[in-house]
């Protein structure tokens, strides 16, 4: 994957990266938060997360809160993972698609079809089963309530690895 992406990885990159994995690993669920500027390489580093989830055979939720953001997510993770065996298992759910997009994306995240699901809050929806969670990604996390963010972590039906993103820095979050 590194090798096949249009540009070198950071010592901080490879890092971060090294610490989730390390993390993601463990018996006891990751709850982490990536700090950068905008344009530092968080979504890289999420996508490499979501390879080695999806390599352990799990779905990966990915939220962002709006739904410009989340189309650029969804972008950018298609390119990066254009030449990997997930290239067609992205999915983007955002309240502007048609009721039949809704329903057909809703079909292939709940078979796991849809092994990387990225969208708004949408996500959190009651009519939205997911299948085998075992990667939460939240983008501006501060952007979205304390039951906004437990509800997605807890559509796995039991806690997941969390991995919160931002550029941002909120003290209490902090």
């Amino acid at each position: 994957f590194v090798a096949r992406i249009p540009f070198q990885l950071t010592a901080d990159q490879k890092r971060t990266v090294w610490q989730i994995y390390k993390e993601l690993a463990e018996d006891k669920p990751m709850n982490r938060l990536v700090e950068g500027d905008v344009g530092s390489g968080k979504t890289v580093v999420a996508a490499m997360a979501a390879i080695m989830a999806m390599r352990a055979g799990y779905q990966v939720l990915f939220m962002a809160p709006t739904e410009i953001l989340a189309r650029q997510h969804a972008d950018s993770l298609s390119k990066l993972l254009a030449h990997t065996e997930w290239a067609d298992q992205i999915g983007l759910l955002v309240g502007s698609l048609k009721t039949a997009q809704k329903k057909a994306l809703h079909e292939r995240i709940a078979s796991g079809d849809c092994r990387l699901a990225v969208g708004t809050n949408a996500l959190i929806q009651d009519k939205v089963a997911t299948h085998n969670v075992g990667l939460v990604v939240i983008d501006e996390q501060h952007r979205f309530g304390v039951e906004q963010r437990t509800k997605l972590r807890t559509k796995a039906g039991y806690f997941p690895h969390v991995l919160c993103m931002t550029a941002t820095p909120i003290p209490r979050t902090l």
